[in-house]
């Protein structure tokens, strides 16, 4: 089966869609598995150009074609990228590649093969009636366009069936990611090191892009009203608009410029050393359908403080983490009383290493996504949420959402 996954764009700032490259380049490590042949077409900016390589370095073939957003070339040129690879399946990454999608698959001469699109955020409910009209307006658009409208969290769900009065056509398939694999207790040990982490004091590591939203001020806030009694150190991984700021913060302030440090930044590091060496994992965004770096925290046998928004949740549960409101003295008083219990963080870890196992390793992923195009290419009937994820022709593994 051949799939061709049309994006808006691999840039650094491609704001939901963050990370979209190495999931697709994690999914491109086991499509064959699945019997999935990848094909990546790119609409606007490449970025640096590394994702396209490692995808290429894997056998995918990758198109760019360089456009402004809501060129109207695209559609031509997509559908003619279609037709050249012979491509089953057409899965769209975020508005405008939706939007491009559904016309080269639709109009006359394009390229009649069903389209597949994944939701990125967490829609907010509307505060007024022409914005709720608005909202279910483009939700009955995409499920004419759409056989098939992929959820990676059950909040979206509920958001989309809220907006229009039904969830048909919609499937819920959490994104996955390729195993990491945990540090070595001796690797685990020099990294500690490197960074001036005693063996007995408290490592906190938080990973995100530096921007609004990402509920940095509350992290610092929070980090501050951590009792100067516990040793700790933070460091925080990522770049970002927002970065100048909180130096400059952290800086000015005697508690925060003891505790925090800011890792050296590689826009292509996936931080699994500063991560896998962590005692916590530290996330505060104010809004995240399922974030990857929380699913790499887990996959690395990390216990995460996280706030209780969007889909996280559906990563961290009381087994595996702690869930924390939006309140800096809440997220203070989860660090200290994981700083005071090695023991808890040691079960915390290994239930979040066995869950990212179970629920969120990539080839399962790639099984469940294989599921929903067999079943778009089946034409088996769009029905409400009412079923396994991804159920149908295919024989697929169960998910945690099944079975809490």
């Amino acid at each position: 089966m051949k799939v061709a996954h049309l994006v808006t764009s691999f840039a650094a700032d491609a704001g939901p869609s963050d990370g979209l490259g190495d999931g697709l380049v994690d999914l491109a490590g086991v499509a064959a598995q699945s019997g999935i042949e990848l094909v990546v077409v790119v609409l606007g900016s490449s970025g640096d150009g590394w994702d396209v390589n490692r995808l290429r370095r894997l056998g995918v073939p990758v198109v760019e074609m360089g456009l402004a957003p809501w060129d109207p070339r695209a559609v031509r040129r997509t559908a003619q990228v279609l037709r050249e690879h012979d491509v089953d399946v057409l899965h769209t990454h975020m508005r405008p590649a939706d939007a491009v999608g559904a016309l080269a698959t639709r109009l006359p001469g394009g390229v009649s093969v069903p389209m597949v699109s994944t939701l990125y955020t967490v829609e907010n409910l509307p505060t007024n009636p022409a914005g709720r009209l608005r909202r279910t307006a483009k939700i009955l658009l995409r499920r004419r366009v759409a056989a098939r409208t992929i959820a990676i969290s059950h909040l979206q769900r509920e958001r989309y069936r809220r907006f229009s009065g039904t969830d048909r056509g919609l499937v819920v398939v959490p994104n996955g990611i390729a195993d990491p694999g945990p540090l070595s207790p001796d690797e685990r040990a020099r990294v500690r090191r490197a960074r001036g982490v005693g063996d007995d004091d408290l490592m906190v590591v938080s990973a995100a892009p530096m921007r609004r939203n990402e509920g940095f001020d509350l992290l610092l806030d929070a980090v501050a009203a951590v009792p100067v009694s516990i040793p700790m150190t933070v460091v925080l991984v990522g770049d970002g608009p927002l970065r100048p700021w909180l130096v400059s913060r952290v800086e000015a302030d005697e508690v925060l410029s003891a505790r925090v440090q800011f890792e050296p930044h590689d826009v292509h590091d996936s931080a699994r050393q500063a991560m896998g060496a962590a005692d916590v994992f530290l996330h505060t965004s104010r809004s995240a359908a399922l974030p990857r770096p929380l699913l790499r925290a887990l996959a690395l046998g990390v216990p995460a403080v996280a706030s209780h928004v969007g889909g996280v949740p559906e990563i961290v549960t009381r087994n595996t983490g702690v869930l924390v409101p939006l309140v800096a003295d809440a997220i203070a008083d989860a660090i200290a009383r994981l700083a005071g219990d090695p023991e808890l963080r040691v079960r915390l870890g290994k239930a979040a290493r066995g869950r990212y196992l179970a629920n969120f390793e990539v080839r399962g992923w790639a099984l469940r996504l294989r599921g929903v195009y067999d079943e778009v290419l089946a034409r088996v009937p769009a029905e409400p949420v009412s079923r396994p994820v991804g159920s149908g022709p295919a024989t697929l593994p169960p998910t945690f959402f099944d079975n809490r």
